[in-house]
């Protein structure tokens, strides 16, 4: 996907694109499955039931996450108005993990007043906090009240608020997004602007802050391919990439099937580069296909639910992603809910087991165990710039800091959304 993404914003500024994909389908890692008769395939599971036929109604994400709705993705989707191509529903339920149950992460006043995560007091801070990040512009120290958001750790920030323990767990993985405890300890500027992406997110839709498209995340890769091909950009699918030429350290040509194609840059995931790219981890997902509502999420068609990691003494929190027919990825009255985390053990599924118990019964499960790999350098020498692993997080801030940052590294400028090519309709929305 940061590929397709990259291509698409490549054409959009002029340059003339070639997208070579060993994959018969688009979106490599983050593709989508249908029918659901290839999924069983994938893994090797023998499979469907005739209960859960009708494979066709079924976009599977291999890697399913949600947008923020005003976070850096949905700007580019703007930006780029590749909105043209895909329609969105918002994600019903946001929950967090606390004491053995499932919560509701207070989303209103309303929902802060009736919540059982905090006491009263606890729920007048929170609210003041969440003013304070509502109200903060890294522009305008007026805004600071007296908190220097380069120098005071978030730690320092939360006792300011005189935040309770429980608040803070709340604050820092289902709202902030933090998913270990190493943010407590940094400057707090950007836990604020995390805090603020999720309430002006929310603002926007009321129940969630998050989004995500009918049909599946497959449809996003193929939108940015529309918009490439649409600029002048080709595409060639199911093409084994025999070979990177090099010259003096710089890459000059890809070999395809005996064909040469020039370039002057190569972007790429770490799949077609092994011996560029390092391990720096382990991410296990779990696709769990059921035939009803997660319990406690109040029957929602879709939500998230995060484990935060202190909940069961582990290094990093666990994220449920549960997506259904409402969405148009699955056969009537199913749903695909998706359990990851950062793996910590040699026995990865153990790790997951407190999150696929929130989802029983469970008619199918599919396990997959991948390898977190980052490039070795930053790729300005050989102009070979690689993507890195999506990380277990059921969100894309972390992927869009790696497509802003490869692009400063191909252009040598900031990925801005002042104004798109073709001054839209849709360029009052960004």
């Amino acid at each position: 996907m940061p590929e397709c993404i990259l291509s698409g914003l490549m054409s959009l500024s002029g340059k003339k694109v070639l997208h070579i994909d060993k994959n018969p389908y688009y979106g490599g890692e983050s593709a989508s499955i249908s029918p659901l008769e290839e999924l069983y395939k994938k893994f090797k599971v023998p499979g469907p039931s005739k209960s859960t036929s009708r494979g066709k109604e079924w976009n599977i994400d291999l890697i399913p996450k949600f947008f923020l709705a005003t976070g850096q993705l949905v700007k580019i989707l703007v930006h780029t108005e590749v909105t043209r191509y895909l329609d969105f529903k918002v994600v019903e339920g946001s929950y967090v993990y606390k004491g053995g149950k499932v919560h509701k992460v207070p989303a209103t006043e309303e929902d802060a007043h009736s919540s059982d995560l905090m006491g009263m007091f606890d729920k007048r801070r929170l609210k003041k906090l969440l003013l304070f990040a509502l109200n903060f512009d890294v522009r305008n120290p007026r805004t600071y009240q007296d908190i220097d958001p380069q120098k005071t750790t978030t730690r320092d920030l939360f006792a300011r608020f005189d935040l309770g323990l429980d608040v803070i767990e709340v604050i820092g993985h289902a709202i902030a997004l933090h998913s270990s405890e190493s943010y407590l300890d940094e400057p707090c500027v950007e836990t604020i602007s995390r805090i603020r992406l999720y309430v002006e997110s929310l603002t926007r839709h009321s129940t969630t802050p998050y989004l995500y498209p009918v049909y599946g995340l497959g449809e996003l890769p193929q939108g940015f391919a529309r918009l490439s091909a649409e600029y002048g950009g080709t595409f060639l699918l199911n093409r084994t990439v025999d070979e990177i030429v090099m010259d003096n350290g710089k890459v000059t040509a890809v070999k395809s099937e005996g064909k040469l194609f020039h370039c002057k840059q190569l972007i790429c995931d770490p799949s077609y580069v092994p011996s560029r790219v390092r391990k720096v981890g382990r991410v296990i997902r779990v696709i769990c296909l059921l035939n009803h509502p997660v319990k406690n999420t109040h029957e929602a068609n879709s939500c998230q639910i995060i484990i935060p990691q202190t909940q069961l003494n582990r290094k990093s929190d666990i994220y449920i992603s549960v997506v259904s027919f409402n969405h148009n990825v699955a056969s009537d009255g199913m749903y695909i809910a998706t359990v990851s985390t950062t793996a910590e053990t040699i026995n990865p599924e153990k790790e997951v087991q407190p999150g696929l118990e929130l989802l029983e019964p469970i008619m199918q499960k599919f396990v997959s165990v991948s390898n977190l790999l980052v490039p070795k350098d930053d790729g300005t020498k050989s102009q070979i710039f690689v993507s890195r692993s999506f990380d277990a997080t059921n969100h894309f801030e972390s992927e869009c800091v790696d497509i802003k940052d490869m692009y400063r590294r191909l252009t040598g400028a900031e990925l801005s959304f002042v104004a798109s090519r073709h001054q839209s309709h849709n360029s009052d929305e960004d």
